[in-house]
């Protein structure tokens, strides 16, 4: 995901939807889940004499003493001008807007998502793969007690039943719980928008097999369907697909969003009934994506359910549950409206229940007055036809420059590091900056996500991870003439500011989305400051390591894009006795190579762990 910022745009939204270029409608939404809304903070406008010292310690690991001398001069003439003043004033004014939730929103959702133009697959979505369920072998068995345990899920959200997330004792906003089920993006030139259905009214899911589209209708005489009767109705999907060929409409939803705003156009306009079909699929709670493949591998299955063969999905849905025909399975999140952590928890709830036999599966029994899923039918003229075959041909060539490697380190994991004394996170972020220093001889910006949900619709800051500390650390590492004792409290010390800067990006005190701010009230014919013209401002903002950690017991390893063409996109989720690492890179002129990196970062927590273990021993009492 190429993300450029580009000038802000409006787009007219429908039904029940956020239209990212107004002001979003307040959640009318009840319940425990949103009990606290109404108490949670405003994200700040961190002062200009908080951000800007940090902002040049965070690149001055980056430059040389020439270009950082040059860029301090630079951050400190804008600090003390009267032009810097003057954005800080109108960024703070527009937080203290009555009404306004978040200064930061509308600009995000709009430069980061629905204004973003390349795919959303493999660019912007993400995705988790699931651990094997021993207890269910039969793809559609295991496919129906995953919507069973995803129902219950969302009624909970539905009622305002479900407990909301919090970080210790403090509660984390539930806005974007609005837009996970029965949810959609659509799109829109030149900016998408987010179209939500209303749960009650909308009680059916998508399901996709064979590159074709059924709506399964979950609530039959006021009763939910039994996992039993939903696998019969899906077993009854699986024989019908398989029978028969479609045009493949939904590669369609892997296009660049400007050629699929146009499609959408054309395909609507094709026949009423198409719209109508698009009405129906898009009001769905989630689709249910029933792969005829059979993946083995971790990069087969990372593979799957990061962008599948692009056209067994509807990309621009916010849920899609993903199961092979070997009963493998996992999950695909569109991006836009809502962050890893809800859907995390969405797909942890779903595991824990099937994986542990949790899943209230319902009555064995099927009734016999079931009706049949309804198969959902567009319109393909000439005219559609030859846009899904340029869809699929573009397709195909975006996920062809993409290589992957999964790194499965099972030599210690989350317990092992708290036992060395280390932050977990810290510890695997160091391993990857070292990683990244054996393979390149430097370091270079990092981007690592990090919450700020504590605020009202907050999402994210980037936690810049490079840090003067952490180049000396892969420094002293690198040098064999460093002790034991040396490597370990240059470690420490990376580890430490990691830390630091993390806390400081979950209170809404990082530097990057207050930069952006103050780039973003530059109004018309205003001449931009000269912090933002400087080479080190871009340098410091081109993610050759974009990286996120979400982890699940249950989870074996989650991912997505690159988000520079020279640079590394990584994944990673730690549990109690592994590392994983997904690593997607493109194969271009650059020179990336996925297999290396995965090479090196091993090689970097196999040394940090033992000169951890040779540093503690060698200052232990002898007896």
């Amino acid at each position: 995901m190429y993300k450029a910022l580009s000038a802000l745009k409006s787009s007219p939204a429908t039904r029940t939807s956020q239209n990212t270029a107004t002001k979003p409608q307040k959640s009318t939404s009840v319940g425990k889940l949103f009990e606290f809304q109404s108490q949670l903070p405003k994200l700040p406008v961190p002062a200009l004499s908080e951000t800007l010292p940090k902002y040049l310690s965070t690149v001055e690991p980056l430059l040389s003493k020439d270009e950082f001398a040059q860029t301090k001069n630079l951050v400190e003439k804008f600090g003390q001008s009267s032009q810097g003043q003057e954005l800080q004033r109108r960024l703070e004014a527009r937080a203290a807007e009555p009404g306004r939730a978040n200064w930061l929103e509308e600009w995000w959702n709009d430069l980061s998502y629905m204004g973003y133009r390349d795919p959303v697959t493999p660019y912007v979505s993400y995705f988790y793969t699931y651990k094997d369920d021993k207890l269910r072998r039969k793809p559609t068995q295991r496919a129906a007690a995953i919507v069973r345990a995803a129902w219950a899920f969302r009624a909970q959200v539905a009622s305002g039943e479900l407990a909301p997330e919090m970080a210790r004792t403090t509660p984390l906003c539930s806005y974007s719980y609005n837009y996970m089920f029965n949810a959609t993006r659509i799109p829109k030139r030149p900016s998408d928008i987010e179209a939500t259905y209303d749960l009650g009214a909308n009680q059916h899911i998508t399901v996709a097999r064979n590159n074709q589209f059924f709506t399964l209708e979950l609530v039959h005489d006021g009763q939910l369907l039994s996992a039993a009767e939903i696998e019969s109705q899906l077993d009854r999907i699986v024989e019908r697909a398989d029978s028969t060929a479609a045009v493949p409409v939904g590669v369609l939803t892997s296009d660049n969003r400007d050629l699929w705003a146009d499609n959408y156009e054309l395909l609507a306009q094709a026949s009423p009934q198409n719209a109508q079909t698009l009405e129906k699929l898009q009001s769905s709670a989630f689709l249910l994506c029933l792969d005829d493949t059979k993946p083995v591998t971790r990069e087969e299955c990372h593979r799957t359910y990061w962008h599948g063969n692009g056209s067994n999905r509807w990309f621009d849905k916010s849920l899609q549950f993903i199961v092979c025909d070997n009963a493998k399975a996992g999950f695909l999140g569109e991006h836009s409206s809502m962050d890893g952590t809800p859907t995390c928890r969405l797909n942890d709830y779903v595991l824990d229940q099937t994986l542990n036999n949790k899943v209230d599966l319902g009555s064995t029994n099927v009734r016999a007055d079931l009706s049949e899923p309804e198969a959902l039918r567009f319109v393909t003229p000439p005219t559609v036809v030859r846009a899904i075959e340029q869809a699929a041909g573009r397709f195909s060539k975006v996920v062809g420059q993409h290589q992957l490697r999964v790194l499965q380190y099972e030599a210690f994991g989350k317990d092992e590091i708290k036992k060395l004394g280390f932050s977990p996170d810290g510890f695997v972020q160091m391993a990857i900056q070292l990683g990244y220093f054996k393979m390149y001889g430097k370091s270079r910006a990092t981007y690592e996500a990090a919450a700020t949900r504590k605020f009202l619709h907050g999402r994210t800051e980037t936690c810049r991870s490079v840090s003067n500390e952490s180049v000396a650390f892969c420094r002293a590492f690198e040098d064999n003439a460093q002790g034991v004792q040396d490597k370990l409290a240059a470690l420490q010390a990376a580890v430490k500011t990691h830390g630091a800067y993390a806390k400081a990006c979950s209170e809404g005190k990082g530097v990057d989305r207050h930069l952006l701010g103050l780039r973003l009230v530059l109004r018309a014919g205003e001449e931009k400051p000269e912090i933002f013209q400087d080479p080190a401002y871009a340098r410091s903002c081109h993610w050759n390591l974009s990286t996120s950690q979400l982890s699940s017991e249950h989870f074996e390893g989650w991912g997505f894009s690159e988000v520079v063409p020279d640079g590394y996109g990584i994944a990673y989720t730690i549990r109690k006795d592994a590392l994983i690492f997904h690593i997607a890179a493109m194969q271009n002129e650059f020179g990336l190579n996925s297999d290396h990196l995965a090479h090196y970062i091993k090689e970097a927590a196999t040394e940090m762990r033992a000169t951890v273990l040779a540093a503690k021993l060698a200052a232990a009492p002898k007896l």
